[in-house]
């Protein structure tokens, strides 16, 4: 299952005095099982982007297609939003039923899955975020913690069991503890499942660094660049449009500017850490 994107151009406002284009020749394709970063300034496009893919905005000049199926076509639209999950900033707030069970359900009835398969569903799902289902399932989602929350609106998304989950500033205002528990679980369902797609919409470069294979950056309602991560951390001028890079590279850079022999094409932790101890084993 694939995703293309041909000559996109979205208005909003369009034809009125406060017309903004928001999004101006957009072509790209997104690949079965990617692990996609998308990144940009507020304004960008990002998040009209990621509306784009599932159906939620239809493009005014160009072409979305999802699986064969072009997003301007009413009739199949329903089925891109099925293939497509988008799970918003601060998802919590869409949380509507009285029990967690019930809402994360929501999703699996609108799609006529039959009783069993709601229920097999529902408790795969919660497995998945981390919630015990017996635990949790007869809860109302507005008494548990920001964090249980997020889980929760992240289930009900998965339980209809897309192929693209986008995921737009999944971790923003939890705490670290929260936002290490929600990624490890989202990887852990990437990896095992060989057909899923995952883009993440995030400010944060160090999370998008860590975790995503592919990098799209946006600027000023483009595609200012399309790389591997290495390559958009190490050779792209982000600086140029005002964008950070990990905290870690800054680091390294001026690690490096006081005379150390030190890579700084590096953004990971992880790799950071292995590059200082062999440049300080090789000083011993």
């Amino acid at each position: 299952m694939n995703i293309k994107l041909k000559n996109v151009d979205y208005y909003y406002n369009k034809g009125l005095p406060n017309e903004v284009k928001a999004l101006d020749n957009i072509n790209l394709e997104i690949k079965e099982h990617e692990f996609i970063g998308i990144i940009g300034h507020t304004g960008s496009g990002k998040s009209t982007l990621v509306q784009l893919l599932n159906g939620l905005l239809i493009p005014d000049n160009g072409d979305v297609i999802v699986d064969g199926i072009n997003s301007k076509d009413k009739k199949k639209r329903k089925d891109i939003r099925f293939k497509v999950g988008l799970v918003f900033q601060y998802p919590e707030n869409q949380l509507f039923e009285e029990t967690v069970e019930k809402d994360i359900s929501f999703g699996p009835k609108n799609k006529k899955m039959k009783d069993k398969q709601i229920n097999e569903a529902v408790k795969k799902s919660m497995e998945i975020v981390g919630l015990d289902y017996n635990q949790y399932k007869d809860k109302s989602p507005f008494e548990l913690s920001g964090g249980q929350q997020r889980k929760v609106a992240v289930a009900g998304i998965i339980s209809m069991k897309p192929e693209v989950l986008v995921l737009d500033e999944l971790t923003a205002g939890l705490d670290p503890k929260a936002r290490n528990e929600i990624f490890s679980q989202i990887i852990s369902m990437y990896n095992n499942d060989d057909k899923l797609t995952v883009i993440l919409v995030s400010h944060s470069m160090e999370d998008v660094a860590k975790y995503v294979d592919r990098v799209i950056v946006m600027d000023d309602s483009k595609v200012y660049s399309d790389l591997s991560t290495y390559e958009t951390f190490s050779k792209v001028d982000l600086e140029k449009i005002g964008l950070d890079i990990p905290q870690i590279t800054k680091f390294l850079k001026r690690y490096k500017s006081l005379g150390h022999d030190i890579r700084d094409d590096i953004y990971t932790i992880e790799e950071a850490t292995d590059e200082i101890y062999k440049y300080l084993e090789a000083r011993e």
